[in-house]
């Protein structure tokens, strides 16, 4: 009989934030952001089991106390993937999670996408989503970040700069009637055993350049296959981010 793949998520959760501070803590309608985030991930039906990965106390505290699973991770851990690798070491599991611990909204079919990128091709070391692009205030806003993809679907790049760039159509404006484009949704489905090569690698170049750590991937020479995917979430990143999550729960409560 076949082993059965433990598939774990992990949201990564840190008490410093330059916008908000204290970010997963924030209070939405009765709940802090990062219950809201679990109770999301709990939902999704290819996870066996969901842990906060924290670097304080405090958030350990309140985890605890709304009875979610919580692990203690080192501080100077500088990116939410390095903090998945680190339950890794302490965790057993053949495939984990990387949940954004900011966004409260988010569909648990989206983690079940991103895992079956994972479970239907063996060869892929990583997992992640994108959805097409359909405004151009999206595909201009450096804050959105965009993925090129090849045709079966490995990631050729991603920038927080438009990709790719149609040389021939000087007015932005017009792109996406030329073109398709894709965002990248931050959420990474990794192989444990090539957590450890990622977590040994050091921050790249492109990474640091882009502030983008999935950059570190594609730099080092591995693979990252996306599914696609037609749902959409909201990181807070605002303090008007938290006031139109909260307009929104109180429209349809999850």
């Amino acid at each position: 009989m076949a082993k059965k793949t433990k598939i774990v998520g992990v949201i990564p959760a840190r008490y410093a934030s330059q916008r908000l501070p204290a970010k997963p803590l924030i209070d939405l309608l009765g709940k802090p952001m990062i219950q809201r985030v679990y109770e999301q991930a709990s939902k999704a039906r290819l996870l066996d089991q969901v842990v906060v990965a924290t670097d304080d106390a405090r958030i350990e505290m309140v985890v605890r106390k709304f009875g979610g699973d919580v692990m203690l991770t080192a501080p100077e851990i500088r990116s939410g993937s390095d903090r998945v690798a680190a339950v890794a070491e302490k965790m057993k599991g053949d495939i984990f999670v990387n949940i954004q611990g900011d966004e409260p909204l988010i569909a648990p079919e989206m983690i079940d996408e991103a895992v079956q990128v994972l479970l239907d091709d063996p060869e892929a070391p990583v997992g992640t989503l994108a959805k097409r692009i359909e405004s151009t205030d999206e595909l201009l806003n450096p804050g959105v970040v965009k993925v090129a993809l090849a045709e079966n679907r490995y990631a050729l790049y991603f920038s927080r700069s438009v990709i790719p760039y149609l040389r021939d159509i000087p007015n932005q404006r017009e792109w996406l009637r030329h073109a398709v484009f894709y965002k990248h949704i931050g959420l990474y489905v990794f192989r444990a055993d090539f957590l450890k090569i990622y977590s040994a690698a050091v921050e790249s170049r492109l990474e640091l350049a882009e502030k983008l750590e999935q950059l570190r991937v594609l730099e080092s020479g591995h693979k990252i296959k996306a599914g696609i995917t037609r749902f959409d979430s909201i990181p807070v990143d605002t303090k008007e981010d938290v006031d139109r999550v909260i307009q929104i729960l109180k429209n349809s409560p999850l």
